[in-house]
């Protein structure tokens, strides 16, 4: 069904094209596939380290969708590739991350993979202590705020960051100063092995009450719910009434990383049972009740998909490694400068 039959959907509604709901879903799907390949990368030897977002796509893609992607500044956390893939990070520029090439944008393949970082794309360079980001973003958004800019930072972090300092003085901060920050919690129910039984007395939203903004809890596998949220949540800064705190309720179907053996805190049930509420299909199924999607044009992104991350696999398997005499680059500032 085309746009021309003036048929109006919900994600119509919410200010979305046909061409964009589509695109979101092939986002996702590109993740997930990209996600999946590195894990097979990882036990085949050919890299050494991955930490997955595979459960978690959904909400990010739909979040990125949702910002202005040529003028906000984003501050990702580690499991985030459906989001940088979204705001316009290439699967061949995570493949030279994860492979730890000289090539890698993010870091000359000098950090873990999930270290986004792209001065092109506005993502800015994360560190491996948790929840840095969060002060991070609110000083971005302090800045706009001076000077008078259109812009909102977005930041996102799992649940168990939200107990760290980083997280409180951040959400204080931009309370007080009413900021243009959008807090995204990606409440995946573990913070490595600690269920959110053992690490949360209440719900991460209603921290937001405390520091005198909004908070709204989300299901992160409803696509447009969750990009209905953050569009209002932009919404608002823009209009100069603060920050928003989300907290979008999903889970973290592999393990924490390929480190990690998950079933030694968790049952295979478990996982089961939440794969089964995976916000991927049900996003297809939104879009074949819509009438814009089909099994041909299943098989056809499927193909173009597995193209796409078979080519930027080889290419990073193949780009070299940072020469040795580069180990000090990037580390002292240079003379002058």
């Amino acid at each position: 069904m085309s746009q021309s039959t003036e048929q109006t959907f919900r994600h119509n509604e919410l200010g979305l094209t046909n061409e964009q709901a589509l695109e979101m879903y092939a986002m996702m799907v590109l993740a997930r596939k990209f996600d999946e390949r590195n894990l097979l990368l990882q036990r085949a030897g050919k890299i050494n380290f991955h930490v997955s977002g595979i459960g978690q796509e959904v909400a990010q893609v739909a979040a990125a969708f949702a910002l202005d992607r040529e003028n906000d500044y984003f501050l990702p956390y580690y499991r985030d590739y459906g989001f940088v893939l979204a705001v316009g990070m290439t699967v061949k520029e995570l493949m030279l991350s994860v492979f730890a090439k000289a090539e890698d944008p993010n870091s000359g393949g000098r950090q873990m993979p999930g270290h986004f970082g792209s001065k092109r794309l506005r993502i800015v360079t994360g560190s491996s202590p948790v929840t840095t980001q969060v002060p991070h973003a609110v000083g971005i958004a302090l800045a706009a705020k001076m000077k008078n800019k259109p812009i909102v930072s977005f930041v996102t972090f799992g649940e168990g960051s939200s107990n760290q300092g980083d997280f409180h003085e951040g959400c204080n901060f931009a309370g007080v100063h009413k900021l243009p920050v959008i807090l995204m919690c990606e409440n995946n129910q573990y913070a490595i092995s600690v269920p959110v039984s053992k690490q949360l007395g209440g719900r991460v939203a209603d921290r937001a009450l405390g520091y005198g903004f909004p908070g709204y809890q989300v299901d992160g596998n409803d696509a447009l719910e969750v990009f209905r949220v953050v569009k209002e949540a932009r919404e608002r800064a823009i209009a100069g009434e603060g920050p928003t705190l989300i907290e979008a309720m999903m889970y973290r179907l592999s393990p924490h990383s390929t480190s990690d053996n998950d079933l030694a805190y968790r049952t295979k049930e478990e996982v089961d049972e939440n794969r089964a509420k995976d916000g991927i299909p049900k996003y297809k199924s939104y879009l074949e009740e819509c009438g814009l999607w089909n099994e041909e044009l299943e098989a056809e992104l499927q193909a173009r998909t597995r193209k796409m991350i078979d080519e930027a696999t080889e290419y990073g398997d193949n780009a070299p490694f940072p020469a040795p005499e580069s180990v000090l680059l990037h580390v002292y500032a240079e003379e002058g400068r």
